[in-house]
């Protein structure tokens, strides 16, 4: 299923008055980079969309770890076929490694 293309929080423009999409690998990715930036509870219908990964800054550093692994798997837990295999926290970079359906995927992130 194709999904519309998003950068900068906008969807991109195709230029001729469309805008562009974007499938597979493509599409999960943006899936899984929205899900993660997303502030859990910010979407009034949509109360498990997005992570709690915003709050990171609120948990103490001796737990972060562990609370930046639970937050991605519980922002990821809907996508079928996908499985987080590591989630690595170095200061404010976050980089989780996941599998779908057999394929590697790195994602990384700036967690604030």
């Amino acid at each position: 299923m194709a999904e519309l293309k998003i950068k900068d929080g906008d969807y991109v423009s195709d230029g001729v008055g469309g805008a562009v999409h974007v499938k597979g690998r493509d599409a999960l990715l943006q899936r899984v980079l929205f899900k993660l930036t997303a502030r859990r509870g910010g979407f009034p219908f949509l109360e498990n969309l997005g992570s709690t990964l915003h709050a990171l800054g609120n948990v103490p550093v001796s737990q972060r770890q562990s609370a930046a692994a639970t937050a991605v798997v519980q922002a990821l837990a809907d996508e079928e076929d996908l499985q987080v295999e590591q989630v690595e926290l170095d200061g404010d970079r976050l980089t989780v490694r996941l599998k779908n359906k057999g394929e590697e995927l790195d994602v990384q992130l700036t967690v604030r």
